[in-house]
């Protein structure tokens, strides 16, 4: 978003047509807030609203959101307004007029309280930052060390919000009950903007993905790659059993294959190459399989599984290249990984995820985070606590 603040603006609800039509004028609006992904969160309602600011022409839509509205145990008219890595409005303008409206519409409409992601950068950290870090005995978590960029704006969202009430929801591990505050970035274009070639891309990750991507290549690892509509008969059950074996390797609990059918039918009903699946084959063999998202310019590495057998010819990475390649051929401006926690230290589970990431060149991100604001403090408390017991 890059219009500067309107003076005045009025929200309310718009159809999922018209949303679609402002995200279609955006280089980059998360996929977590578009329609289809309110028909994802079927357990959720759902809505999209609209910023509308008046004008010579007659009204403007100026901003969108996708809101998921989670009811509260035994009082179910209640609910608390989420806007995952939302909204897409102008964040560099003056924020109160703004949020103002929002919180206004929503409190009118039951919300006794509003959570939400600003797509807001705070900070960058290089790979070879990262990779030091990992390094130094000395530095536990990526906050340690200095960023090679911070975004003033940022900081000054965060301070803003600090200044109207909103209470920062997301835990030191950047992992919470949402979305993660720490992901794992590959620019797909030049400072000045220029589109990047696969080689230059290629010659910024480390020396191991290009001998990884290489070995596959002589492996004789095939990529097969299908838009989410147009799957051939068994294709989502070949990923979905590989993901289960994943989860069970790797200890997470698996979403089940309706999930997956359901993401797949509303995004690709929503734009035919919104969602794609990646296949990586040897031999006849199935030995990893992805999902990436695209909206606009913005490519997303979702879900991933892999193989416990032949990791030696190193499907996974031929999968990350061939998204890689897909986002470049798509003129998408970033390849996005998705959450890394920002600890470094060797000793943590979690240092293996960014260190397979960092292979990649990029750069760690730290966004804003999520941010609450009570509506109703009675109610609120009553729902955080509630939450906190769910999560013992």
């Amino acid at each position: 978003m890059t219009q500067s603040s309107p003076s005045a603006l009025t929200v309310r609800r718009i159809a999922p047509e018209e949303h679609l039509e402002f995200i279609a004028g955006q280089r980059s609006v998360s996929f977590l807030q578009t329609p289809a992904w309110g028909r994802v969160k079927s357990e959720w309602r759902s809505e999209s609203i609209g910023w509308f600011a008046g004008g010579e022409r007659g009204e403007e839509l100026v901003g969108a959101a996708l809101v998921l509205h989670r009811p509260v145990p035994r009082l179910r008219r209640a609910t608390l307004a989420y806007l995952p890595e939302g909204p897409a409005i102008d964040w560099s303008g003056d924020l109160d007029q703004w949020l103002a409206p929002m919180t206004a519409y929503l409190r009118a409409n039951g919300a006794f309280g509003v959570r939400m992601g600003p797509p807001v950068v705070t900070a960058r950290w290089t790979a070879a930052q990262v990779k030091e870090g990992v390094a130094d005995e000395a530095v536990r978590r990526l906050t340690d060390l200095p960023p090679a960029h911070r975004d003033p704006a940022g900081a000054r969202v965060v301070s803003r919000l600090r200044e109207l009430g909103w209470r920062l929801q997301s835990p030191e591990d950047g992992f919470g009950a949402g979305q993660p505050q720490y992901t794992y970035e590959v620019p797909l274009v030049s400072e000045d903007g220029t589109p990047l070639t696969e080689d230059e891309v290629l010659k910024g990750m480390n020396q191991l993905w290009r001998r990884n991507i290489k070995r596959a290549d002589k492996e004789g690892v095939e990529v097969v790659s299908r838009p989410g509509g147009a799957l051939e008969d068994g294709d989502l059950e070949a990923f979905h059993e590989l993901y289960v074996h994943t989860a069970e390797r790797d200890h997470f609990t698996p979403r089940p294959l309706s999930y997956f059918r359901t993401m797949l039918a509303a995004m690709s009903e929503e734009d035919p190459e919104r969602i794609r699946l990646f296949l990586a084959r040897h031999e006849g063999d199935l030995v990893a399989a992805t999902l990436l998202v695209r909206v606009g310019a913005h490519a997303w590495y979702s879900y991933g599984a892999s193989s416990t057998k032949k990791r030696e010819v190193r499907g996974s990475n031929a999968l990350q290249w061939a998204m890689i390649r897909h986002a470049l051929g798509s003129g998408c401006d970033v390849y996005d990984l998705r959450g890394i926690t920002p600890t470094l230290s060797s000793d943590d589970s979690h240092v293996g995820l960014i260190q397979f990431k960092v292979g990649t060149g990029g750069q760690a991100v730290a966004y804003v985070g999520e941010w609450d604001l009570p509506l109703n403090r009675l109610i609120y408390k009553a729902f955080d606590l509630y939450m906190r017991r769910r999560s013992r």
